[in-house]
């Protein structure tokens, strides 16, 4: 299994209901492919409050490396993710990637 977290550092006059709408996108995305589960997002609650400006952030599982491409190739996740992109500090810089093979 693929475990994609991505963490999003949003510029500040990004609303939180613009996010959710974001969220629910790709949430629903998910929800639409095989072979992709588990959408979880949204802003840290972290009580250690170390999150360096990365106050938002999702996850979602796949089954393999293909399900992930399927979902990272998807159109809709491309105009999802430009969203994200161009409402993140700094572009691209304000957005990290982390994929990580999880034994199941």
């Amino acid at each position: 299994m693929i475990r994609h977290i991505v963490l999003t550092r949003f510029k500040p006059d990004m609303t939180e209901n613009e996010i959710a709408d974001i969220y629910a996108g790709l949430s629903a995305l998910t929800d639409s492919l095989q072979g992709a589960r588990g959408f979880t997002g949204g802003r840290s609650a972290s009580p250690e409050r170390i999150e360096r400006g990365y106050m938002h952030g999702f996850v979602i599982d796949f089954d393999g490396w293909a399900e992930l491409k399927a979902y990272a190739d998807h159109p809709k996740h491309r105009a999802l993710g430009a969203r994200i992109v161009e409402n993140a500090i700094g572009g691209i810089d304000g957005v990290l990637v982390l994929d990580l093979e999880v034994a199941v």
